[in-house]
């Protein structure tokens, strides 16, 4: 869903996909265009992995490479995982190839503004529709039922620590570090997926997906977290960020692509963040088969889990409402009955109120978004129920194999406790409701006493 605007134009430069209208710049790019970022990659990292790798060799050929080299003795305490940042920082002095990598990532672009990036962090801070990079998520199991929600909490936590404060994004800092982590595994399940292509061509077709993780599937990623965001995350909840909460917003992640080796031209102004992420909406959101499974496994992964306890219907209607019916129905979710979409409507008012009402003080906003991130981080990372329990060095769990070709279809399993969040966005819904329902009255008593008054002049 999104909210219809009687204002928008309508020319030859419109384009419309997947109920997002919007007008062709020179800032978009065409498919012949950024045709062939599908087959350059991060070169420099998978070169420092395989130093890496023979500093600190993994288990076996077998195991992952981002765990320690020797595995845990039965009823002992499990060996600690290998960190392949840490393995970086501590040595590369000894190698030019690790040498060249840590000065790059240390050295920040002239077009860093520190001032700016700062205030990124006192403003108002999400795909499983492309075909090509489901492809590589199927391979390595990793969005299976059973651990989609581990591997989002995992996302989850970069994100956060990406935006939990200056220090972090600096070098040294744990948004640095998470963010060469993640580099590096990305360089790990390519250098997997293509090793087992070349011994089984039918493994993965490079020709017709490209590189896996490929410089345009990064630029998508780096994309996805800032303008999807902006531009449509956000305005379909009823929020709009300033003109200069976007451009410290895309600069921030302008940063962020520059330590994980993604072209970051793309990203140089908020127009070409715009540009680029318009134009992979038109031609790369292309669901596939993979695309539902992995869109079901998601919703599945996450029904019924505390804290919130939402159920099915609740998050399938939440999907629907931020992407779209269109896209919604080609990747196969349901359509929820008319009551779980009024909650939503109910969270986007509780999110305005929440969001409107603390920006108007600034004081206020910057305890609110304090809070909330220290919420987050314990929910998601710290909290050992139904969270990661401990912060994650990203290392290479989900291993692409021969035999994991696909994943699964989940299964649906009712729950059977009440969700707060829900019982939160019908209260706000019924408050609202009530709320435009006295100042609807009181209008209509305002106009009918001005209509009386005016009806009283005239007969005078």
């Amino acid at each position: 869903m999104s909210w219809p605007n009687p204002f928008r134009r309508h020319d030859e430069n419109t384009r419309h996909t997947w109920g997002y209208t919007f007008q062709w710049t020179p800032d978009h790019l065409t498919p012949e265009e950024y045709h062939p970022l599908k087959f350059s990659y991060d070169e420099l990292a998978e070169e420092c992995l395989n130093r890496l790798d023979a500093i600190s060799p993994p288990a076996s050929k077998e195991l992952p490479r981002s765990r320690s080299r020797l595995p845990a003795k039965e009823g002992s305490e499990p060996a600690p995982k290998r960190d392949l940042y840490e393995l970086l920082k501590d040595h590369h002095e000894e190698d030019e190839k690790l040498g060249q990598l840590w000065e790059e990532v240390n050295t920040i672009p002239d077009w860093v503004d520190w001032d700016q990036i700062a205030r990124a962090y006192n403003s108002l801070l999400g795909g499983m529709g492309a075909a090509r990079v489901t492809e590589v998520l199927a391979r390595t199991g990793g969005f299976s039922p059973q651990v989609a929600k581990h591997r989002l909490y995992e996302t989850t936590q970069h994100i956060l620590q990406v935006t939990s404060s200056l220090s972090s994004i600096q070098p040294l800092g744990q948004g640095f570090a998470s963010s060469i982590r993640v580099r590096l595994l990305h360089a790990s399940v390519r250098h997997r997926i293509l090793t087992l292509a070349a011994q089984k061509p039918s493994y993965y077709s490079v020709e017709k997906y490209g590189i896996p993780i490929n410089d345009l599937d990064c630029v998508g990623t780096i994309a996805t977290f800032s303008s999807t965001l902006i531009w449509l995350g956000f305005p379909r909840q009823g929020i709009f960020l300033r003109d200069q909460e976007v451009e410290d917003y895309i600069a921030l992640w302008r940063l962020v692509a520059h330590y994980m080796g993604t072209p970051s031209e793309f990203f140089s102004s908020p127009a070409k963040a715009r540009g680029i992420w318009e134009s992979l909406m038109i031609e790369e959101i292309q669901p596939s088969p993979t695309s539902r499974i992995l869109a079901n496994n998601i919703i599945v992964s996450l029904q019924n889990q505390p804290p919130a306890y939402a159920s099915r219907d609740f998050l399938v209607a939440s999907a629907r409402w931020l992407n779209g019916d269109d896209l919604a129905d080609e990747l196969g979710l349901m359509r929820p009955r008319f009551y779980y979409k009024a909650l939503v409507a109910g969270q986007c008012l509780f999110f305005m109120g929440l969001c409107y009402s603390h920006r108007a003080v600034e004081s206020w906003d910057r305890r609110k978004i304090a809070a909330l991130r220290k919420i987050f981080y314990h929910i998601i990372v710290h909290n050992k129920d139904h969270g990661l329990g401990k912060e994650t060095v990203f290392d290479f769990k989900y291993i692409p194999s021969l035999d994991i070709t696909g994943t699964e279809m989940g299964e649906y399993v009712p729950g059977t406790q009440k969700s707060a969040v829900e019982r939160r966005n019908l209260r706000t819904l019924v408050v609202a409701g009530a709320v435009m329902g006295c100042l609807s009255y009181i209008g209509l008593r305002v106009s009918w006493s001005l209509v009386k008054m005016v009806g009283s002049l005239v007969e005078l």
